[in-house]
């Protein structure tokens, strides 16, 4: 594919050239994930806030094992408020960290109903002042779920479609994402505020929660911490970091996750335009 070739041509790249590049990037990225969206399970803005609290340091897919049982006991805000942690932490226990996370999701929920009215607080500025809660975590939340009341008091029957959107779009920098930013060249910050900032100058504001998606979706399937698919990669040609990981197209494909290699997602409840098998619930496999 070229990659030699592109190492070179890349070493004394202008600052023109590496955000033409990271913008045909984008392109590619959109065109081999049409479908690419938040991975973690929920029908309102209260869900997708505790879900992502509890995603850190853990995968999507156990997180989305654990919370229809969180949910279906503690529904609202104030619900888990009032909860006991020694069963908050008998519920989340698989998540990692359970402790921790049981004080941030507690007091985030004590923190919505005695500063917010029990909904989730609409703006970023509100939202990072949370227990628990920064800036990629309320990036997720304004970026994804409908901001409308029922959405942000945690009605259980809202449904997860964003029909009044927060209108703050944003650039979540997890490991994937800040990862694969830095193999791309697109900036050498190791602090997520720092990254986000440069790679927000990349691209315009529209295109940052899409941006976001699409890069980790692209970090978790093929572009792998230990051993990227590099043969099995549509950006490739692209890419400065070609040839740090599987090259052969056959080996390689052998390397790919989720959907693209044929196994279930992260997701027990998948959008209707995803191409892969929803997720077993815990136990199940």
């Amino acid at each position: 594919m070229g990659g030699a070739r592109t190492l070179a041509s890349m070493a004394e790249e202008t600052r023109l050239a590496m955000v033409r590049r990271a913008r045909k990037i984008n392109r590619v990225l959109a065109e081999t994930y049409p479908y690419a969206h938040c991975e973690l399970d929920f029908v309102n803005a209260w869900q997708l806030l505790v879900a992502t609290v509890l995603s850190a340091q853990t995968t999507d897919l156990r997180v989305n094992q654990v919370t229809p049982a969180l949910f279906a006991k503690y529904p609202r805000p104030a619900d888990l408020a009032g909860a006991e942690a020694e069963d908050v932490e008998a519920l989340i226990r698989p998540t990692g960290f359970f402790r921790a996370k049981t004080r941030s999701i507690t007091r985030m929920g004590a923190a919505i109903v005695a500063d917010h009215d029990g909904m989730v607080p609409r703006t970023l500025a509100e939202l990072v002042k949370l227990p628990g809660v920064g800036r990629k975590t309320a990036f997720v939340v304004t970026g994804n779920a409908c901001a409308c009341e029922a959405s942000r008091a945690g009605d259980p029957d809202h449904g997860a479609n964003v029909h009044t959107p927060f209108g703050v779009p944003g650039i979540t920098v997890d490991t994937h994402f800040g990862r694969l930013v830095r193999r791309w060249k697109w900036t050498e910050q190791e602090d997520p505020e720092k990254v986000e900032a440069e790679v927000a100058a990349i691209f315009p504001k529209s295109e940052w929660t899409m941006l976001s998606h699409r890069v980790i979706f692209h970090g978790r399937r093929v572009c792998h911490a230990r051993k990227p698919a590099c043969g099995a990669c549509p950006i490739a040609p692209l890419c400065p970091a070609y040839g740090e990981g599987e090259t052969d197209p056959e080996k390689a494909a052998k390397l790919l996750k989720y959907e693209l290699g044929g196994y279930p997602g992260q997701r027990l409840s998948p959008p209707p335009d995803y191409p892969g098998r929803p997720a077993p619930p815990l136990g199940a496999g």
